[in-house]
């Protein structure tokens, strides 16, 4: 029997990709947190990137990067997420990819200072504009099926949803697909218990703590 060991931070938005993962596929596994601020010798012997998650598989093989270790997931545990078209397939790699990068730039956005937030959101803003302009959910990402795009897609609808909150402000509602698509994933159990049980507690206190303007 394969034992698999996630390493994590709380707040991590890609660590959050590969819990929705497993959560989906009903995979037995231990979750092992640790403080990035102050990362332990034994995570940086096996992260060569210094970055989570970190996948250790029977306790000796390690794999880096949500992305790969969900393809990994997806493969040793039926049924797939993923379609076996190989050119449906690579799309959504690529959407995948582009999903990170939406990540990069909201995170840069939630950080700003009041100096730089108009200039950090028109940059976030601008890829949620590309993505709702080239998607059509039906209900989830690609279809009628959730694939690894919906897992990698919905840590940032999900951390929109929350500053939408904080700032009593529909701000994702410009983005009709989007919108409609961080409903579907508010629904959906493995999203839901995707994060730790203070989650938003503790991002919040995250945020204070760097100076964000997002809570200002």
């Amino acid at each position: 029997m394969t034992t698999l060991e996630l390493i994590s931070f709380e707040l991590c938005p890609f660590v959050q990709r590969s819990v929705i993962t497993l959560l989906e596929k009903e995979v037995d596994f231990d979750i092992t947190y640790i403080d990035l601020a102050n990362k332990p010798d034994w995570f940086l012997n096996i992260s060569p990137l210094g970055k989570v998650p970190v996948l250790k598989v029977n306790n000796s093989e390690v794999l880096f990067e949500s992305a790969v270790i969900n393809e990994y997931l997806d493969e040793i545990t039926p049924p797939m997420l993923m379609p076996n078209d190989v050119l449906a397939k690579a799309k959504l790699r690529a959407w995948i990819e582009y999903a990170s990068a939406i990540l990069g730039s909201q995170y840069a956005w939630m950080l700003s200072s009041a100096v730089d937030y108009n200039t950090k959101q028109a940059d976030y803003f601008s890829k949620l504009d590309y993505l709702e302009r080239n998607i059509t959910p039906a209900p989830f990402f690609a279809g009628d099926h959730f694939t690894l795009a919906d897992a990698a897609l919905a840590p940032a609808l999900m951390r929109h949803a929350l500053v939408d909150q904080w700032q009593g402000e529909r701000s994702l509602s410009k983005w009709r697909q989007l919108s409609e698509l961080q409903q579907c994933y508010a629904e959906r159990l493995s999203i839901r218990d995707s994060v730790v049980p203070h989650f938003e507690t503790a991002l919040k206190s995250y945020l204070q703590k760097s100076g964000s303007a997002i809570l200002a």
